[in-house]
């Protein structure tokens, strides 16, 4: 790694100096690379400091590596569990995580390289290894050396969240990034978070063969979805065998000499007392500021840490932008990266350009997944639409009756006075891509009589959304096969 040693004149707190870059990016993750992308397309010089592995959380220790694990995992539970007659199973054989572990991290590395390292020199800007931070409004330093920008990106990004519980400071506790390194499957799993990370992560060890027991506060799990889709979504992680404590009140966590963890509480039905052999905790993220001297920057953080950020992603320190997670956005890397291109379009170029999340999916990759856009019931009701919903169970849909698996359902909300379409939630096999006809439909404006009236693909988990949308004026159980 050469660091960039031109310098050139600009305006720094309305006096002129020689600065070295026209954009200093902190942090190496999804934001910071499409934001370093845009910047040097648009011909700015610019300087990235990364003071751990280049490539941020999704490829190294979020996205990538969580979803090869889960993909190994669905396989060796298809391979058990099928229900296609005339199909062996897979009797006896235990899953080789080590193995798994190995060829994800192979996965991780080659990802890593191709994109993001490869593009340092495809780009042409500098990547810095060491720590940055804030020395005064104008100044960060690296490695204790002074460093000065026209612009300067904070992309950090956030780390996972630890409760408040007694003795879990003491016990040898599991994260989203730790667990992904286990190379033994634990007998016994408890999950300690009931939202994406812990319901992706937990059903992956479930389906490996642990004994896995979620634990949430919250009166169910995945609690921002609509409570159809939780109360489905309940009933597989059950099916499957494993075990679901909503409303968990944890007063404890202890560990003996020999590993066991208790975990004391309100539990529900299992009592006072769980005893696992690990526990994972997936209780949300935090962001990566506290590092930054950011007071001396006189950029504002709000009280969970975030960076506050205006519309365009500005600071209130005027030449000082934030993107990503660390921003407190919705953490996906989706929007991290579209966050980085717009804050160095604005930081380079004065773009004036700002993010609109109406039409932004989500995804949980659970089996089957979760996926939603737009507005749940609850907020379109909360902004004062007339509300109509439809919840049509997949036990209507083709493509899951031919898949021996209709566990799931997709729930429409619309607005009774313009029929226009307002959310789609889906919990079904490939809800992630079923979404995406849902973003197009919400951009567009579509209504749900032009949706039921649209030519659908028959054998499709999409063709749902026909007979959702269908289902708020007829009785779809009594259509025949493509009925219009």
């Amino acid at each position: 790694m050469t660091t960039h040693t031109t310098r050139w004149t600009a305006e720094v707190s309305g006096m002129t100096c020689d600065v070295d870059w026209d954009l200093a990016i902190i942090g190496s993750g999804s934001a910071a690379f499409a934001a370093a992308i845009k910047a040097t397309e648009a011909g700015a010089r610019v300087v990235m400091i990364e003071q751990g592995t280049p490539g941020g959380t999704c490829v190294n220790i979020g996205c990538v590596p969580s979803k090869a694990l889960l993909v190994a995992a669905e396989a060796h539970h298809r391979g058990r569990s099928h229900t296609c007659v005339g199909v062996a199973h897979i009797a006896g054989d235990q899953p080789d995580l080590a193995a798994i572990v190995a060829q994800k991290d192979e996965l991780v590395g080659a990802l890593r390289q191709a994109k993001y390292l490869d593009l340092i020199e495809i780009y042409g800007f500098t990547l810095l290894h060491g720590t940055a931070r804030f020395i005064d409004a104008d100044t960060i330093s690296v490695n204790d050396e002074p460093l000065q920008a026209t612009n300067y990106l904070i992309a950090t990004g956030a780390r996972p969240a630890l409760p408040t519980i007694e003795g879990l400071d003491s016990v040898d506790y599991l994260t989203s990034t730790s667990a992904l390194d286990l190379t033994e499957v634990p007998a016994r799993l408890a999950v300690v978070g009931a939202n994406a990370i812990g319901l992706e992560l937990g059903q992956a060890f479930s389906r490996l063969g642990a004994d896995v027991t979620y634990l949430d506060i919250a009166e169910r799990v995945a609690p921002f979805e609509e409570p159809e889709i939780s109360a489905a979504l309940t009933d597989v992680l059950v099916d499957d065998g494993a075990h679901v404590v909503t409303g968990a009140q944890i007063k404890r966590i202890n560990q003996t000499a020999d590993g066991t963890i208790t975990i004391e509480g309100n539990l529900a039905d299992l009592g006072s007392t769980l005893t696992v052999d690990r526990v994972l905790v997936a209780t949300g993220r935090v962001p990566n500021t506290a590092e930054l001297n950011l007071q001396a920057a006189g950029v504002d953080i709000d009280r969970r840490g975030f960076v506050v950020v205006d519309e365009f992603l500005r600071t209130t320190n005027t030449r000082v932008w934030a993107a990503g997670d660390v921003t407190g956005s919705p953490q996906f890397v989706y929007v991290a990266a579209s966050q980085g291109a717009i804050a160095a379009d604005n930081a380079i170029s004065d773009a004036g350009r700002s993010t609109d999340y109406r039409t932004l999916p989500r995804v949980i990759f659970t089996t089957p997944q979760v996926a939603a856009v737009g507005l749940t019931e609850a907020q379109a009701t909360e902004a004062g639409f007339d509300v109509i919903t439809s919840v049509l169970s997949l036990a209507h849909v083709p493509r899951a009756i031919v898949n021996r698996d209709t566990r799931g359902l997709i729930k429409l909300v619309a607005d009774r006075t313009t029929d226009r379409l307002l959310g789609v939630h889906v919990l079904a096999e490939g809800a992630g891509k079923v979404i995406q006809a849902g973003v197009y439909a919400l951009m567009a404006g579509l209504t749900i009589t032009e949706i039921a009236g649209a030519f659908h693909s028959y054998l499709t988990m999409a063709e749902g959304l026909k007979l959702a949308s269908q289902a708020f004026h007829r009785d779809v159980g009594k259509l025949s096969c493509c009925a219009a």
